[in-house]
């Protein structure tokens, strides 16, 4: 048992399986760790665009605008972990110091320079995700993981 919470592991790791669906009833993801793992592979390209010296340039015109991207990526970062991990205001938080952090680490690598616009575009990118999972659509991968899951365990 945990002292500090009181749960055992066995009930810990199920809790953490859990994701929260718009009504707030807590449901088990069978594939937890994939999609976990997919949220920090986001993470990891997204460190890996912002610090780039020559990122890639985007396939479509209206992407080609910089504060489009950044609210993209950390919206669907944070839609993605919203569904992914259990519901917590760390997520949100994560995502916020990360992309302040990311903006300053461009600066020290000397060849891309800092955009407190960028900082505002991937807050309010964070925004729109959270938002965006308080809808139908935040039981999303909750719905693909029951029909992936289900044709796993066949």
């Amino acid at each position: 048992m945990r002292s500090e919470t009181g749960l055992r592991k066995s009930s810990l790791r199920h809790r953490n399986r859990a994701i929260a669906s718009g009504d707030g009833a807590q449901h088990p993801l069978r594939l937890s760790r994939l999609w976990q793992g997919i949220g920090w592979l986001m993470v990891a390209v997204v460190v890996w665009l912002s610090l780039t010296p020559e990122p890639p340039h985007p396939p479509t015109s209206w992407l080609a605008w910089d504060k489009a991207q950044h609210a993209l990526a950390y919206g669907s970062l944070m839609y993605w972990f919203r569904q992914a991990f259990l519901p917590h205001w760390r997520w949100p938080l994560f995502l916020l110091v990360l992309g302040v952090m990311l903006e300053y680490l461009q600066e020290l690598g000397g060849v891309r320079t800092s955009d407190s616009n960028d900082m505002i575009a991937n807050g309010i990118g964070v925004v729109l995700g959270l938002a965006l999972s308080y809808t139908p659509l935040g039981r999303l991968l909750s719905k693909v993981d029951a029909i992936v899951g289900a044709k796993r365990l066949r």
